[in-house]
């Protein structure tokens, strides 16, 4: 596929050296990158990424769909929203470069998960085990806010990452998540529960299909609306993924 035109920056995912060992990942990446399925995100990533923030005026924004991030045979997924303007969206890599991202991967640095504490660039060492980042839109979005029909035109791409991942827990990050990830496993044939179970912090649900299980876990978005009013604490994002890492194993 072309690369897309629009701000300068590179015309491949910025390195996630786990998705090379995975060909599903690796051709997933290949068309999540070059996206353009919804003109409404596609011109406002690409606004900021021309306009920038005064922090990073001097940086190359990414300024394109951002690829999930992490372990390509990992037992735990996380899900979250969506790419944030000056955070994935400058950086081309999911939860890097923002307060958000910070909260996130120092929890995971606590429980074993991440080699260091932080994530502030594509190229800055970081590596993941047993857990990979995603998102069920991949396009930052005017007021981190996607549309219903922006979610479902970006839906396949998830459905193609769970696929590939295969994963055994999916920790949930936020009620947009939530939703958006159980009417992809019904795309996948798993037999989500109906009436969807309504997001909360702490909430276990199980899915199967077949003869296999799939849990999910809800956690409150890693957004600074939360952590920084103490809706969210380290404790409480610490005891979500331990959760999770215990029934991954």
């Amino acid at each position: 596929m072309p690369v897309p035109d629009g701000p300068p920056g590179a015309a491949v995912p910025p390195g996630d050296p786990d998705a090379a060992r995975s060909p599903a990942l690796a051709a997933l990446d290949a068309d999540v990158v070059v996206c353009r399925r919804c003109p409404r995100l596609v011109a406002w990533r690409e606004q900021v990424g021309r306009e920038r923030r005064a922090a990073f005026r001097d940086q190359e924004y990414w300024a394109r769909p951002v690829p999930g991030f992490g372990d390509a045979h990992a037992r735990i997924l996380v899900v979250g929203l969506a790419p944030a303007a000056h955070g994935a969206n400058r950086t081309g890599r999911m939860f890097t470069g923002d307060r958000s991202g910070d909260f996130l991967f120092a929890a995971m640095h606590r429980v074993g998960m991440a080699n260091q504490p932080t994530s502030v660039s594509a190229d800055d060492g970081l590596r993941l085990t047993g857990v990979r980042t995603t998102a069920p839109v991949r396009c930052a979005p005017p007021a981190n806010a996607p549309t219903s029909d922006e979610r479902r035109a970006c839906a396949p791409f998830l459905a193609r990452e769970i696929a590939a991942v295969d994963p055994r827990v999916v920790v949930v990050l936020g009620a947009f998540g939530w939703a958006a990830l159980l009417d992809t496993l019904r795309d996948l044939g798993w037999a989500a529960p109906r009436p969807a179970p309504r997001f909360a912090h702490g909430t276990e649900v199980v899915v199967t299909r077949d003869e296999r299980a799939l849990t999910l876990l809800g956690c409150f978005h890693v957004s600074q609306q939360n952590t920084f009013t103490g809706r969210l604490t380290p404790a409480m994002l610490d005891a979500v993924l331990l959760r999770a890492r215990d029934l991954a194993a």
